[in-house]
């Protein structure tokens, strides 16, 4: 034992006399730190050099006999696979009286399928390493997985199931009812919940595909039953409606005999035409909406209007806009709010990608004592970018950010699956991101101004604020930017 632990000391000691003479040779090598220091100019940062291009593996497809497509990305240094079904099933499909029936049958697709229950189907996809999700959005459905390869077939068995062969039970339908029920009623206590209700509400209308809350209403919630559940199933969950996305350690051929194997069979079927919105009216003038929520902590503000679809080819100069606006953590509203003057924790925008017309938003939680203050703020920032031409630096700086940042989305398949899921989803090229970078640097100042002038008006914002109406209502009326009108829970108007 003493032999061993004066070796092990030995061991060390000789560690650390090794370390300090590689340190003295480095300096002896280099110079005393002066002579380092002298040699840097500090005073301004490094040149960088060009960033190398980006390159990204192809966008591969093949399309089933009965209609599915499939779409293979192969990313093989790592063997993992992230596998995405994506269903022309969502939110605007509901029907006028189902609001939340899409994410509703979303939500029940693996609450039981084939031989399997709930509890077995978690159970399957954890004994698996996989992860397994159902959601619906506005514009589609979708039932995704994430597996080690090896693991992959039993993962697609499972997913197959899943989607396919969904039981909507009595039972699993009364308990998600129930959950959901409940869920809504924590959202009337969330501010941040019910300031996401009532902006859409307010901006498309109750009449718009995107204008009901995604989630339903209590009374619609309340009437959800099996056969509303199985008919909606019926009518949309198509393979003629639906793209199957691969991404990860597997090849073209691999994926097209996988999928046909577990997805060859799925009985193809009319699926009604993607709902078309209203006639828009006349845009109203720039009005202020707020929604009473007693002692809330913070006033939760939503400032924008109806924006463009995502297939716009003016997206790309909207995303330099936004970034300078909105878009990141130095972008002009952020470094105004939080920054300067310490109204908010964050404070962003967005143009909301959509099917349809989408939404332009700007967005913060502010201290209520600052509503008004913070009002005055948001719209000074969203008037001036319309009013003054963009800096070259800070124009660099936006493209900068696209640019650079964009490899770091493909680092993962999940990552990747993500950005190359928006292609399929929108319709847009499967070499849309081999162009980004170029189609982002290619943006002037000019395009800039021209896009916020078109896309952002602020004598027709809709100004959404969540709040404790006895704390804010006189200073938000003194600002005099327009008639204040008063909404509920759910955006519609008080009676």
């Amino acid at each position: 034992m003493r032999a061993d632990r004066r070796t092990g000391g030995l061991a060390v000691g000789v560690g650390r006399a090794s370390l300090l003479l590689a340190v003295l040779g480095v300096f002896l090598i280099a110079g005393p730190p002066e002579r380092l220091s002298a040699q840097v100019d500090r005073t301004k940062p490094p040149a960088l050099a060009p960033p190398p291009a980006l390159r990204l593996p192809a966008v591969q497809t093949t399309v089933l006999p009965n209609g599915l497509i499939v779409a293979v990305v192969e990313m093989h240094k790592v063997p993992v696979v992230d596998v995405q079904l994506l269903v022309d099933a969502g939110a605007a499909r509901d029907p006028s009286a189902a609001p939340g029936l899409a994410t509703f049958t979303a939500t029940m697709l693996q609450q039981g399928a084939g031989p399997r229950g709930a509890l077995e189907v978690a159970d399957e996809a954890a004994f698996l390493g996989a992860q397994l999700s159902t959601t619906a959005s506005f514009d589609g459905a979708s039932a995704s997985i994430h597996v080690p390869k090896r693991r992959l077939e039993a993962a697609l068995d499972l997913l197959a199931d899943v989607v396919l062969r969904p039981t909507f039970g009595d039972s699993e339908i009364a308990r998600q009812r129930e959950l959901r029920a409940a869920q809504l009623v924590q959202q009337r206590d969330e501010p941040v919940a019910v300031a996401n209700v009532v902006f859409p509400a307010i901006v498309f209308g109750r009449e718009h595909p995107y204008g009901h809350p995604l989630n339903g209403t209590d009374s619609a919630t309340a009437r959800l039953a099996r056969e509303h559940v199985a008919e909606f199933y019926r009518t949309y969950y198509r393979p003629n409606g639906a793209r199957l996305l691969i991404v990860g350690d597997v090849t073209l051929a691999e994926a097209r005999r996988l999928a046909a194997t577990r997805f060859g069979d799925w009985e193809r079927g009319d699926i009604p035409a993607f709902p078309s919105p209203p006639a828009p009216p006349l845009a109203a003038a720039r009005t202020v909406y707020l929604v009473d929520k007693p002692g809330a902590a913070q006033s939760v503000v939503r400032i924008g209007h109806v924006g463009p679809a995502r297939t716009t080819p003016d997206w790309f100069a909207l995303e330099v806009l936004n970034t300078i606006v909105g878009g990141a953590f130095t972008s002009r509203l952020n470094q105004n709010l939080r920054e300067t003057h310490g109204y908010t924790y964050g404070a962003f925008s967005q143009f909301a990608p959509r099917r349809l017309t989408g939404a332009f938003v700007a967005l913060a939680s502010v201290v209520t004592t600052k509503t008004d203050s913070s009002l005055i703020e948001f719209l000074k920032e969203l008037r001036r970018i319309r009013d003054e031409p963009v800096a070259p630096p800070e124009l660099a700086k936006a493209k900068a950010y696209l640019t650079l940042g964009l490899p770091g989305d493909f680092e993962t398949t999940g990552g990747a699956a993500g950005r190359f899921r928006e292609l399929l989803a929108f319709g847009l090229p499967l070499d849309y991101y081999d162009h980004y970078v170029e189609r982002i640097n290619a943006i002037t100042g000019a395009d800039v101004q021209r896009v916020a002038r078109q896309y952002i008006d602020p004598d027709h914002f809709d100004i959404v604020v969540v709040g404790d109406r006895s704390q804010i209502e006189a200073g938000i009326k003194a600002l005099n930017e327009g008639p204040v009108v008063y909404r509920d829970f759910w955006g519609q108007e008080l009676k």
